[in-house]
């Protein structure tokens, strides 16, 4: 961005206008005491070629490790073009959108990734967006309490769902007088890993708002989601699903979650985290969250929601829509809370999927779960290893180790590999369990890159 500085001629005219000698005037409040002649610890200036050579070298110590983490945050393949689109200016340094008039490009922008959020999660309503995937699940509750008004208070939170999310959600309602309800999952047999319907339906939690449901959960199993939205709606309770956005390219939308002969209403909310389309990891962000909803509760989503018209003369037009600004600076009283930089990322992620599109995303999910399946195998022909559930999964798998998984993924960092997450941090009933992801970035050879490292390490 071009930066034009004063001039000394200009600094002295200001200093004339306001009456004063010099700079340092204006801070005569502050006793020379505290005040220092030089930065001692700040190095001195560098040149262009000098500092370009200090962050090559500062980069480098981050290395290039082989990364078979996921746990909310997943490796993918971003096409170059996304980030060359998104750094042009029209897109990179917009405010946020609250003139029409001067923003059409990134309205009409932010109404196509509503679209596409719509289209791959089933439901009527998106917005653009959260702040990451955690506080989407804390507004999806506060906003189904918005739309029960009467009622418990309580939502029904399945410890399969990650455990950030977790503690964010109790971070933000605990002191709305909203109860979370922790639902412990199945630990042993064919239901090892999730909620079992069947345990569930004998349960007891009294009236609830809603009922939580992650798809994938934490562990990459995939629920019984259609069970679990019949059982909850039965009890006249809303669905929040959260959701791995890339993994509805090849799952049932949760629009259409219910059992066949239901009334097959699906999830009411769904929420989850945007960064497998086109957002880099970023040492843990900037991310943005997704929210979306059926029609009747969409007064009372939070965020940025774009609507399409028609201007007085029959030309197309987008505009915001359904809040007036003044809604976004109302603190406690808000049902919104949005940032621009989270629309900078909505805008990587419409980029991504309209590169790729429903077939390269079907094409990326489809891969991504091929991969894991293959390091599964490869990794439980190890002595010792084993799958830790027998579940279907999506692009994640847990697996049980003979020693500490913690242990395991710091002597494999040595060898620059990632090896996972170790569920013991979390869970400590699963000391001994590592879990692990491969996308579609991983080829045959970093598998057995790690199996080998694994081996070793294990041996």
């Amino acid at each position: 961005m071009p930066f034009i500085p004063h001039s000394e001629t200009d600094v002295r005219a200001m200093l004339k206008a306001i009456g004063v000698q010099r700079i340092e005037d204006l801070f005569d409040e502050i006793p020379a005491a505290l005040k220092i002649d030089q930065l001692r610890q700040v190095p001195p200036g560098l040149n262009e070629m000098d500092v370009t050579r200090l962050m090559k070298q500062r980069a480098a110590l981050d290395g290039t490790p082989l990364n078979f983490a996921g746990a909310g945050a997943y490796e993918h393949h971003i096409p170059a073009a996304v980030w060359a689109i998104v750094s042009r200016g029209e897109f990179y340094s917009a405010y946020t959108p609250y003139q029409a008039e001067a923003s059409q490009g990134t309205l009409q922008l932010i109404y196509e990734y509503q679209t596409m959020m719509t289209r791959l999660t089933g439901m009527d309503v998106s917005n653009a967006s959260m702040y990451d995937g955690a506080t989407a699940l804390a507004e999806a509750v506060l906003m189904a309490e918005r739309c029960v008004k009467k009622g418990p208070r309580k939502v029904l939170v399945p410890k399969s769902v990650h455990p950030a999310y977790r503690k964010t959600l109790h971070t933000i309602v605990d002191l709305q007088n909203i109860e979370v309800v922790e639902v412990d999952f199945c630990h042993e047999g064919a239901s090892a890993g999730g909620i079992d319907p069947v345990w569930l339906a004998q349960q007891d939690f009294g009236a609830f708002t809603a009922l939580v449901i992650p798809q994938p959960n934490f562990f990459g199993v995939l629920e019984d989601v259609d069970a679990l939205t019949d059982w909850a709606h039965a009890k006249g309770a809303l669905v929040i699903g959260v959701v791995n956005p890339l993994s509805l390219a090849v799952l049932k939308a949760p629009g259409q979650w219910g059992a066949s002969g239901s009334d097959k209403r699906g999830a009411d909310i769904v929420c989850g985290e945007g960064q497998p389309f086109g957002v880099p990891l970023s040492s843990g962000g900037p991310y943005f969250g997704i929210l979306a909803c059926k029609q009747e509760f969409v007064r009372q989503m939070a965020g940025r929601i774009v609507g399409r018209t028609t201007d007085l003369d029959g030309k197309q037009g987008f505009a915001l829509t359904l809040q007036a600004r003044e809604q976004h600076i109302r603190r406690a009283k808000a049902t919104s809370n949005i940032c621009t930089n989270q629309g900078l990322l909505v805008t990587a992620a419409t980029i991504a999927m309209a590169m790729l599109g429903p077939e390269g995303a079907r094409r990326v999910a489809s891969t991504s779960m091929t991969n894991t399946r293959k390091l599964r195998d490869k990794l439980c022909a190890i002595p010792g290893v084993a799958p830790l559930f027998a579940r279907t999964f999506f692009h994640e798998v847990a697996v049980s180790l003979p020693r500490a998984a913690h242990d395991v993924v710091e002597q494999l960092a040595r060898d620059n590999i990632v090896a996972g997450f170790a569920l013991g941090e979390e869970y400590p009933e699963y000391e001994n369990a590592l879990l692990v992801c491969a996308t579609e970035t991983k080829t045959d050879a970093d598998l057995d890159r790690f199996v080998h490292a694994l081996a070793r390490t294990l041996s």
